[in-house]
């Protein structure tokens, strides 16, 4: 009750404190000010909303800005992916379409047996791979054969190189005799080379090649340029090089014709017609080409032929036999007939003498089917017979005595030989012949060519011919071979070329390519019953003169 009591009188004495009436009488103005402030506060509420409009649309208009970039930049990032992704298609097609065409070029006329898994419709004829199933004569055989055949061939081998040699030097010295040395070439002593001086000629009648080098007069000299010392190397000039004709004072302009009055047969080697002839006197004839200072390889054989002529003809009356040309594109392709009817052919090939090396720019072009024809006649063949001779020559005295590795090559050049005749010749040569064995000299021990592995490695060679025929690729055993030996003394602009495919014309030529394998294979056919019958009964290989020989 009392506290009841107490609560309610709290509630008084609260409402009768809180009375307005009790409040002093300066608080009445603020009923007034209120309408100010209101007014105050609600302009500055609007002033508040105009800057929160302001703030809404510049947050709107930099959100679109924004979206539009990251719209832009989404589209490039697209267009990015698309080309990006055109682009890798674009060399993924090119690239699909460069190997169907590189596939098609080695494959489509005539395909490898082992590669297409016994699809033979493009070689017809052909039962898997022959070289696998061939099977060759036993040791006994071939020792049979190589010596009924092959060593009683070229028995006289001595004597034919001795005769041959004798002729010529006294064939050069009457050449030198007529030429004036302050104006003609200089013709040096001959080399030999090839089959006959590296001890595997096979082939009746034996053939004798010699180089004749060759240098021009006083004051000027050859300046050798080697193709495969330039990069990148045209295709058609592998293996070629050009000859420069340079005076020692490096003049272009002078020439000894202009100082020196020259013989009726003398050459200028610079300048072709004179503007007024001497009576009398033919037209002196160029070496060099038309409009440039480059030895031209067609008049060096006119005038080596025409220098041979003359030469035969100063000696002729000493022997008691003529001399004729073989082959009138060659220009040292001789034959010496006797009256008895018989002939004894041999080569002189006028040779030029790359620097201080071995190598030597041959005049006239290869006669295989499988040999490319130079660009112009300024484009001289590099030969490395010397190096070939030399190689042979230091191999041999590493091997076995009486080691096989001639004897197989013989073999082989006999089998290829008799296929020729029977066929008709191939893209196949004894250059290629010689080229597979030297690759074989350099990956076989010494021992492996004892004379008791003639059979296997006569097998050997005829597998590493094939697998080089379906490949179409032989590579050149000196340019760009790291393997030759340093001793050989290569230059270095060989030795560092890019390796040059002697195999490359069967790529461009599909007839010469599908008639070079059908020969090749046709050989390894016949070659047992070849050589049963050649070991049974030896032909006599008496040929007669050509008929379209040419007398001196």
């Amino acid at each position: 009750m009392a506290l009841g009591l107490f609560r309610v009188c709290l509630v008084v004495v609260t409402a009768i404190v809180n009375h307005p009436l009790l409040f002093p009488r300066e608080n009445a103005t603020v009923p007034e000010n209120e309408e100010e402030i209101i007014r105050k506060m609600q302009a500055h509420q609007e002033k508040l909303q105009l800057e929160q409009l302001r703030l809404e649309e510049e947050v709107a208009r930099l959100a679109a800005e924004k979206e539009a970039l990251e719209r832009v930049e989404e589209e490039g990032q697209q267009q990015n992916e698309s080309r990006t992704a055109w682009d890798l298609w674009s060399t993924l097609c090119m690239i699909l379409f460069l190997v169907i065409e590189v596939w098609r070029q080695d494959h489509q006329d005539a395909p490898s047996p082992e590669c297409l898994g016994g699809d033979e419709d493009e070689l017809p004829g052909l039962e898997g791979a022959p070289l696998r199933g061939l099977t060759l004569p036993n040791k006994g055989t071939l020792d049979h054969f190589y010596e009924r055949c092959i060593r009683g061939a070229t028995a006289d081998a001595a004597r034919t190189r001795e005769f041959v040699e004798g002729f010529v030097d006294d064939l050069l010295e009457a050449l030198r005799s007529l030429c004036n040395r302050d104006t003609d070439m200089e013709v040096e002593d001959f080399i030999g080379v090839d089959s006959m001086y590296e001890n595997w000629q096979v082939d009746r009648p034996l053939l004798c090649d010699l180089f004749v080098p060759f240098m021009p007069p006083e004051p000027y000299h050859f300046h050798a340029e080697l193709c495969c010392s330039r990069h990148p190397v045209p295709l058609d000039r592998q293996g070629y090089g050009r000859i420069k004709v340079v005076r020692a004072d490096e003049d272009p302009l002078g020439c000894i014709c202009d100082k020196t009055k020259l013989g009726e047969d003398m050459l200028c080697l610079l300048h072709g017609k004179k503007s007024l002839a001497r009576p009398g006197s033919e037209v002196e004839t160029l070496l060099c080409a038309r409009g440039a200072p480059y030895l031209d390889a067609m008049q060096v054989m006119k005038w080596f032929q025409t220098a041979l002529t003359r030469a035969w003809h100063r000696i002729a009356h000493k022997y008691e036999f003529d001399l004729a040309f073989g082959q009138l594109d060659s220009p040292g392709s001789l034959k010496i007939r006797f009256r008895s009817g018989k002939f004894m052919p041999f080569n002189l090939i006028p040779v030029i003498q790359c620097d201080d090396s071995d190598l030597y720019f041959v005049s006239h072009l290869p006669r295989e089917p499988s040999g490319d024809a130079p660009a112009s006649s300024t484009d001289w063949l590099l030969s490395f017979a010397v190096y070939e001779r030399q190689f042979l020559r230091m191999t041999s005295k590493a091997l076995p005595e009486g080691a096989c590795h001639l004897s197989c090559l013989q073999i082989a050049s006999f089998l290829l030989s008799k296929q020729s005749r029977l066929t008709g010749p191939s893209g196949l040569s004894n250059y290629h012949l010689k080229t597979a064995l030297l690759h074989l000299l350099v990956s076989r021990r010494p021992a492996d060519w004892e004379a008791g592995q003639l059979d296997a490695r006569l097998h050997e060679l005829l597998r590493f011919l094939e697998k080089s025929l379906l490949e179409k690729k032989l590579h050149h055993f000196f340019i760009g071979n790291r393997k030759v030996p340093n001793a050989m003394g290569l230059p270095e602009a060989v030795r560092r070329a890019e390796p040059l495919n002697l195999f490359r014309p069967f790529v461009l030529q599909r007839s010469l390519y599908r008639k070079t394998v059908d020969s090749f294979y046709e050989m390894l056919k016949n070659a047992p019953v070849l050589i049963s019958e050649y070991s049974l009964h030896i032909p006599s290989d008496h040929a007669s003169l050509p008929p379209k020989a040419v007398v001196l």
